[in-house]
């Protein structure tokens, strides 16, 4: 049973980051934008895989500036305790990695055998695959370092680290709410999503294992076939649709679909068995501890 005496300063943390974390991330979006010879009106309808490279890195630059200085000057911290400690960055790295190829790989199987798509083609373009790895790479840093680093360590402060997962995975998937194709279960793929990364993050204290699970998700998704969370990128495999519907996730991605529901489900269960002796040891030193001084 959890022993722990809670502050509000945790959730007010959380507050006081969100207007400067999107006036950074809407200037550096702007820089990036600028970059590509692009303005605003174009940030919904990129095309191209290195688009999304560039803005994608310059996310990840406002991100970092923003949690950085938030972790430091504000919450009175070192910018290590975010999640980013040594111990098991090896064994994590590789689990993250093997947990989204696994599963991406088995949904097209299933999906190929049941009859739900249809394989047309293999497409390889080295380029690509590298823009998108880049890309995927920059996004799992990022949206990991700000919704587990920061909002989720945040939210321990003021909740039970359960109710803390479920307000940081509800937040995870509003951030996502003007993603083309979203329909309710895209909202709830996404919300499982962040249940899946967020207990990684809760069970081993760092952010390796959820920063190598979002790239490995994104990454085989696309490279398997599917749109991330509405956005079509390049995949080396391509297929076609029987018909869209709840159980291939159609032109959202595999995340949203029931079958996407599921395996993450299972997959929280197995890293609850892979990670116990994790989660046993964090039970006593948990990783949100806010007396540490920076």
């Amino acid at each position: 049973m959890e022993n722990h005496s809670y502050s509000s300063q945790g959730w007010k943390n959380v507050l006081l980051i969100l207007v400067p974390f999107l006036v950074a991330e809407g200037i550096f979006q702007y820089i990036a934008l600028r970059i590509l010879g692009l303005d605003f009106s174009s940030l919904g309808h990129l095309t191209r895989d290195d688009q999304f490279f560039v803005i994608a890195f310059f996310d990840l630059i406002a991100v970092s500036f923003i949690v950085s200085v938030f972790t430091v000057y504000v919450v009175k911290k070192k910018f290590a305790t975010v999640g980013f400690r040594p111990g098991f960055i090896f064994n994590d790295i590789i689990i993250g990695i093997l947990a989204g190829l696994v599963i991406m790989l088995a949904a097209l199987l299933i999906l190929a055998g049941s009859g739900q798509i249809a394989v047309e083609k293999l497409d390889s373009n080295v380029g690509d695959s590298l823009w998108i790895l880049g890309t995927f790479v920059f996004v799992g840093i990022s949206e990991e370092l700000l919704l587990r680093g920061y909002v989720l360590n945040n939210l321990m402060v003021s909740f039970n680290k359960y109710i803390a997962l479920g307000i940081s995975s509800a937040l995870f998937a509003f951030m996502h709410i003007a993603n083309p194709n979203l329909d309710i279960f895209g909202i709830l793929g996404l919300f499982f999503a962040g249940l899946f990364m967020g207990y990684g993050y809760i069970v081993t204290g760092n952010l390796w294992l959820p920063i190598a699970l979002h790239f490995s998700w994104n990454f085989f998704q696309s490279f398997l076939g599917f749109n991330v969370s509405g956005h079509d990128f390049y995949s080396y495999v391509i297929f076609t649709f029987s018909r869209e519907n709840v159980w291939n996730g159609g032109y959202f991605g595999f995340e949203g679909s029931v079958i996407s529901l599921i395996f993450q489900s299972a997959a929280i269960v197995v890293f609850y068995y892979i990670l116990r002796n994790r989660r046993s040891a964090n039970a006593v030193n948990p990783p949100n501890d806010l007396e540490e001084p920076a």
